[in-house]
């Protein structure tokens, strides 16, 4: 796959989303593990728009909200006194995420179903309506498992670097004291 830094078409249909400094702002927030919101957006919307452009759908607005769609600017992580399963993070964030998109651009009716719906099964009663909808949702569980996927390799590569330096320290440790 291509990278999106390369397709001048997609660029032109989210440049004054990503030059805009409130989508910027989720350069700041941490996603999914070391993933910034901005880059998981990246992602979500690049995906979503070759998969609709392949499949002949309205790619347009499937880039624009999947770039908005987790614009919701805060550490979700941080944020955690909610009182109730409905008041917690993965069943607010897209209502958080709409209000702060209708803020900086104009959206259409399927852009904001995407966004508002993209948790969807997780928000079980709030079904996409539009292909471009699920398409969204599908795109977004697939980034975030590849990226918590690239992150748990990495943190095992580390944490088996760790162990292989502990053994040969020991070994070597047993050794000088075996050489004394």
């Amino acid at each position: 796959m291509n990278s999106y830094e390369d397709d001048d078409e997609f660029l032109s249909i989210i440049r004054d989303l990503i030059t805009n400094d409130k989508v910027k702002q989720m350069m700041r927030y941490r996603h999914h593990c070391d993933v910034s919101t901005y880059k998981h957006c990246i992602n979500v919307s690049y995906i979503s728009y070759l998969m609709c452009k392949k499949l002949r759908l309205d790619y347009v607005s499937v880039a624009r909200a999947g770039m908005l769609h987790d614009l919701f600017l805060y550490d979700w992580r941080d944020k955690r006194p909610f009182k109730g399963i409905l008041k917690m993070h993965a069943f607010t964030h897209p209502k958080v995420a709409l209000e702060n998109a209708e803020k900086i651009c104009n959206l259409n009716e399927k852009e904001k179903d995407i966004i508002v719906k993209h948790m969807w099964p997780v928000t079980f009663f709030l079904m996409p309506r539009y292909a471009e909808s699920f398409i969204v949702t599908i795109a977004d569980k697939y980034c975030a498992l590849s990226e918590t996927k690239e992150y748990i390799i990495k943190k095992r590569r580390i944490r088996k670097a760790y162990i292989i330096s502990y053994l040969i320290s020991e070994a070597l440790m047993n050794a000088t004291v075996i050489f004394e």
